[in-house]
């Protein structure tokens, strides 16, 4: 097993094995990226309403190519899907919270129940159609990286990569709307706008992380790196390349330990990757790690009781 691990992680498997690891690097490079400006206007739980309200767009998508004739499992049309639902389920929490009806919190999560418990249901139709059987969409919940053709590797990459561009263009203007909402509005900057570019970006990487890592845990790629990223720097120049790194690897690596372990579930193999190393920080982090908290609590403590001899 360890030969075979070290193969994937080596990108020596093959070529289709070589591109799906690209595909999910690339995936989290951009999740890692934009998950700091996710994580900084505090657009976490929306990400997550959004990833859920995912499945009933890729079912739909599925019962109405299988209606018409087409090919059910083409990744774009499912992708197309996906992205439709997602949008409509980040309107409808935007609908319920504007004028107060509800709050954030109570929206999103009202989002993320509806959105999945229609997906599961269609999914059950899904299921009983004559092709459904091996639809596979079971793979989009918890991640099938080593399912991926190269044709969705390279669409999923293509896809993150793309986000990434868009993010490098605007990322000053962003910047600015994730620190100081007001002083970007005085300057000028059209402040609704980044929003709505902000929130599109998240819902295609989003979107492009379903097949890799699954709806439930695509959100962790988002947040988790740029957490880690957050307790190693305070400077947003740095910190965003960082959680890009970190990003690429969790996913990188964990895409290659889940094709070499039969069964073991791609999403959850990339997020514990993924936490494993927020953990690592938490600890060893140079200025917020528990180890130097405790050494200068330490420091401290001796401090003051050598001034008060």
């Amino acid at each position: 097993m360890m030969d075979a691990l070290v193969a994937a992680l080596t990108l020596s498997g093959g070529h289709n094995a070589r591109m799906v690891a690209l595909g999910c690097a690339a995936f989290g490079l951009a999740a890692g990226a934009l998950g700091c400006f996710v994580l900084l206007r505090g657009r976490a739980l929306i990400a997550d309403a959004a990833a859920h309200a995912t499945l009933p767009g890729l079912c739909l998508a599925f019962i109405l190519a299988a209606g018409l004739g087409w090919n059910p499992r083409s990744l774009p049309l499912l992708l197309a899907g996906a992205a439709a639902s997602a949008t409509l389920g980040v309107l409808i929490a935007g609908g319920l919270t504007r004028g107060g009806r509800l709050r954030d919190d109570a929206a999103m999560a009202l989002v993320i129940s509806l959105g999945f418990g229609i997906g599961v249901a269609l999914l059950s139709v899904v299921q009983s159609l004559p092709v459904g059987g091996q639809a596979g969409l079971g793979g989009f919940i918890l991640g099938q990286a080593a399912g991926m053709s190269q044709s969705d590797a390279l669409l999923i990459a293509g896809l993150a990569l793309l986000s990434l561009l868009v993010l490098a263009a605007l990322f000053r203007p962003l910047a600015l709307i994730c620190f100081d909402r007001g002083f970007a509005s005085s300057i000028g900057l059209p402040v609704r706008a980044l929003d709505l570019a902000l929130l599109a970006l998240m819902l295609a990487v989003t979107v492009a992380g379903l097949r890799a890592i699954g709806l439930i845990l695509v959100v962790a790629l988002m947040v988790v790196p740029a957490a880690t990223a957050k307790l190693l720097t305070e400077r947003l120049p740095v910190m965003v390349p960082l959680a890009a790194l970190l990003g690429a690897f969790a996913s990188w690596f964990g895409a290659g330990l889940s094709a070499t372990v039969p069964g073991l579930p791609t999403g959850a193999t990339i997020a514990l990757t993924a936490c494993a190393l927020f953990a690592l920080a938490l600890v060893f982090a140079p200025a917020r790690g528990v180890v130097a908290f405790t050494l200068r609590q330490r420091r401290l403590r001796r401090e003051l009781l050598e001034a008060a001899r």
